[in-house]
């Protein structure tokens, strides 16, 4: 372990990334016990926020970028347990110290930082979370929310208990069409929705075998650090780490706990769902390491103000998503495949690019509210929601006019990297005690355990599992012990 670490440390030097957690400049003025203080080289009436961030790389570079960009926020930490991560966000952010470790960056700085942000794979994110949180620290967390049920719900509990600020990397839910799509919903546009369908063909599954035999750990990586709590097992190239985690069983939670929660989060959001009574996933054998690569999967939801007696939600993912079906279908269309593509790059399956469909064609990914009075076609994302009426086309113009005005929406924003942010700022102005989150632990958590039940499915494939939402177990007992995992120790 001494020598793995002594390589990475000279790994940092040689990067130009400098003394490995020292600070090159002294400027952050520490205050004891408070949340917002100020900060040497500002105004001196300027209330900051002094962030640590748990995972730098990929994700975790946007939402770094992203934190960053709020006039009130100083860096304050970056933890990766990949040295070329930190190297590149070190020297973006000099001034900020630098750890492998998130337990002993939260150990060590303590009261030196107010907000933490989590952008490491699902399996860290409950784990890391919870200990900020022990520690009274507002903590922004990328989706899923966590990897187990049982780490949703804890969380949801603890922020409530700390009343802590909080909010899930959901940012698409901060932009303009999905909050136009839940007031039009909430609207009775569509009249009462009795079925919701949503699609991704992005495949984060793997249908083969686990990897056979060990490689050489890269001198940059601590890889008993990546593991964290996961049970430990050697280290293979390709397999974990960079991005591929997601497919595997042990780090992350399949296409649905990636794009599905950011799909589902409006309709979720704008029928005001609870959590579903049974789950159906259609998908094949269980493999023990990988998540199946095409899923089809069925929730049933309790009814609600905005819905029928109750509500049926489908869910496609995998090569060719979605599924054959008449509420697919769209005006001058002669059948429903979607503006997809069979065989993805990993860059493409990482892209936040939104693709266009074209004429009569489904969007590559989205969402079709199906109402007593219509259909209406949420693409994703950055593209106005469509009203469908027997099969024409309906003019919303007017109605998208009223809701924007009357809920000081504004105008539609294409352009990602400008939009983006807001979600991010809204975090970190509900820190300074300006406003609220949209997606705070207590709706996240809800939504993350909706997709999580669905995720546990896939262990169960073609059969029907019953929810009892009170007492968070399945009546199927043989399920309930996906519901947590066992933590290693580290």
């Amino acid at each position: 372990m001494a020598a793995q670490y002594n390589k990475r440390r000279d790994f940092l030097k040689k990067s130009g990334v400098g003394a490995l957690g020292l600070m090159t400049s002294g400027i952050v003025l520490a205050t004891e016990n408070q949340s917002v203080t100020k900060v040497s080289g500002l105004n001196k009436d300027t209330e900051i926020i002094r962030t640590a961030h748990i995972g730098v790389g990929g994700m975790g570079a946007e939402d770094l970028k992203a934190m960053a960009s709020h006039p009130q926020v100083v860096i304050k930490a970056l933890c990766d347990v990949d040295a070329i991560n930190l190297a590149v966000a070190h020297k973006n952010h000099p001034q900020a110290r630098i750890f492998f470790d998130y337990r002993a960056m939260l150990k060590e700085l303590g009261d030196e930082i107010d907000a933490v942000v989590i952008s490491a794979p699902d399996h860290i994110h409950a784990p890391a979370a919870i200990l900020a949180m022990q520690n009274n620290k507002p903590v922004y967390c990328q989706k899923p929310l966590t990897h187990y049920v049982s780490e949703s719900r804890e969380m949801r509990q603890l922020a409530a208990d700390k009343n802590l600020v909080t909010q899930m990397g959901i940012q698409v839910h901060s932009f303009y069409d999905y909050k136009l799509a839940t007031l039009l919903i909430q609207s009775g546009i569509i009249g009462k929705v009795h079925t919701v369908h949503a699609w991704s063909p992005k495949n984060w599954g793997y249908n083969g075998p686990e990897p056979e035999g060990s490689d050489p750990i890269p001198p940059q990586l601590d890889w008993n650090l990546w593991l964290g709590t996961a049970q430990e097992r050697p280290y293979k190239e390709g397999f974990y780490h960079p991005a591929n985690w997601r497919k595997l069983i042990d780090y992350g939670c399949a296409t649905l706990g990636d794009m599905g929660v950011h799909i589902f989060d409006t309709p979720y959001n704008a029928l005001a769902l609870g959590v579903p009574q049974t789950i159906k996933n259609d998908c094949r054998p269980p493999n023990d390491f990988g998540y199946p690569e095409q899923n089809t999967v069925t929730y049933e939801f309790p009814g609600t103000k905005y819905t029928t007696e109750s509500l049926k939600w489908i869910w496609y993912d995998g090569p060719g998503a979605p599924l054959l079906n008449e509420d697919l279908i769209l005006p001058d269309s002669t059948n429903t495949k979607s503006n997809s593509s069979k065989n993805e790059s990993l860059k493409d399956k990482t892209s936040l690019d939104a693709s266009i469909a074209e004429k009569g064609q489904l969007p590559e990914q989205g969402a079709m509210f199906v109402g007593e009075k219509g259909r209406l076609l949420l693409p994703h994302f950055m593209q106005l929601p469509l009203k469908i009426v027997k099969g024409k086309y309906v003019d919303i113009s007017k109605e998208i006019k009223t809701i924007s005005e009357k809920h000081h929406l504004g105008t539609p924003v294409r352009d990602y990297e400008a939009e983006s942010p807001k979600h991010y700022h809204e975090f970190i102005d509900a820190c300074l005690g300006k406003g609220e989150t949209s997606a705070p632990f207590d709706y996240a958590a809800r939504l993350t355990e909706t997709i999580l039940l669905g995720v546990i499915a896939g262990r169960f494939p073609n059969q029907t599992l019953h929810w009892d939402a009170e007492k968070a177990r399945f009546k199927e007992e043989e399920v309930n012990s996906y519901l947590m995992g066992t933590y290693r120790n580290f």
